[in-house]
């Protein structure tokens, strides 16, 4: 994630030359790498309380840092503000909730919708990035005269999954916290 922001970072006000589609490509080499990682663990059976609780974290500092640097960077309008503090609000209180969970020596994976909501907001990063990508670098290749309407496309794609992934994230939040309500209310007797 880290490289993905200094590689979106403007130098001397300006971007980079082609630094945005090589954030892309670090992005989504990030994500397929979490994901193979996560398959692999459960194909060869190495799937462990530490890797449940430590996959989920990464995934929420991956997208939320993400999503806070290109709202911060202008890549996502000042209107993304509510979503992405609503989205942020959820991670923490989830991740204090495993926390919690934890400390009475519980582990809680990851939900089904808490996965798909994972999947939509690297989906939307990845579209943004992608715009990023067409309107810095790929503007001047002259293989198609339609980039700048496809940077459109792709906005206004980034823009609604974005919207679906705080919905999503909300709804999987909800869910998590009636299913493990009984984390915060336990007593330790």
């Amino acid at each position: 994630m880290v490289i993905v922001v200094a590689l979106l970072h403007p130098w001397e006000g300006k971007p980079i030359p082609w630094a945005s589609t090589a954030a892309l490509v670090v992005f989504l080499f990030g994500a397929l790498t979490d994901w193979l990682d996560g398959w692999l663990a459960r194909r060869l059976g190495q799937v462990s309380d530490f890797g449940k609780f430590m996959d989920a974290l990464v995934d929420k500092i991956f997208t939320m840092g993400t999503f806070v640097s290109l709202l911060a960077l202008g890549i996502v309008g000042l209107w993304a503000l509510f979503p992405i503090l609503l989205i942020l609000s959820r991670e923490f209180l989830i991740t204090g909730l495993r926390l919690v969970a934890a400390a009475q020596g519980k582990t809680l994976a990851a939900e089904k919708a808490g996965k798909v909501k994972t999947v939509m907001q690297i989906t939307s990063i990845s579209l943004y990035l992608a715009q990023g990508s067409i309107v810095h670098d790929l503007s001047g290749v002259t293989l198609c005269n339609d980039w700048i309407q496809w940077a459109g496309i792709l906005g206004q794609a980034a823009d609604l999954t974005l919207i679906l992934a705080c919905l999503l994230t909300v709804y999987s939040g909800v869910t998590y916290l009636v299913k493990y309500w009984n984390v915060f209310t336990a007593s330790n007797s």
